[in-house]
């Protein structure tokens, strides 16, 4: 992924609940479903997470309470 929205929740709620209020904006603002979300790997107890629609990833860059979602690019 190459562009996407940064998305910055620092509330306590749990993760899924984070990316699917992420996904729901990027939805309407876009009008594309995004398939893939970076985070910092703090955030995540697993390396990957695979949700129901979308594709949850470990990526150092990404600080700790935000969330880089996005299509994936396809090579």
């Amino acid at each position: 992924m190459h562009t996407g929205m940064l998305w910055f929740d620092n509330s306590p709620a749990a993760l899924d609940v984070k990316i699917q209020k992420a996904m729901d904006y990027y939805q309407k603002k876009f009008g594309r479903r995004p398939d893939l979300c970076l985070v910092h790997p703090s955030m995540l107890k697993e390396q990957t997470l695979k949700e129901e629609k979308i594709t949850v990833r470990a990526y150092r860059p990404v600080l700790p309470g935000h969330l880089w979602i996005g299509v994936e690019d396809n090579l």
